[in-house]
């Protein structure tokens, strides 16, 4: 019986252990030393953005009415942005395969979610980001990180 608990428990830790999720001040973090300022955007604008974009998960993937699908911590785009061999017609901008923004390596993410950015002088193309972060105080995302 004790064996069966402590495998259950171990199961359990496990699944834990694989969510791949950050907190927003690990965010906050990534933010300023990577993000600051690019784009005309500030730490709050990028924390925002993800906020409302992914809720600082990883490896969510969310399916559009278009067929096309949003991946990672930015929801980056396949019809745009990365290729998944699913979206038909999908441009690829980023040169990327869309299962690179799914893990907890960050970098090929912020360099797409920059060269997004860079192409719309902002943070416009996320509607996260447009609908609940331009023009608002936006010091709650940073405080106490």
């Amino acid at each position: 019986m004790k064996v069966f608990l402590l495998l259950g428990l171990c199961l359990m830790l496990l699944c834990v252990s694989e969510v791949n999720s950050l907190t927003q001040c690990e965010f906050v973090r990534i933010a300023k030393s990577r993000l600051n300022g690019y784009a005309g955007a500030s730490v709050a604008d990028w924390v925002c953005l993800v906020f409302y974009e992914s809720r600082f998960n990883t490896g969510l993937v969310h399916v559009n009415r278009n067929g096309s699908r949003d991946y990672g911590l930015f929801q980056i785009n396949s019809k745009y942005w990365c290729n998944d061999g699913k979206t038909p017609r999908a441009t690829n901008g980023c040169k990327t395969d869309c299962r690179k923004f799914l893990d907890n390596n960050l970098d090929d993410d912020i360099e797409c979610a920059k060269k997004i950015a860079t192409q719309a002088r902002g943070l416009t193309p996320w509607y996260g980001w447009k609908n609940f972060c331009r023009g608002k105080n936006l010091h709650k995302f940073i405080a106490g990180c």
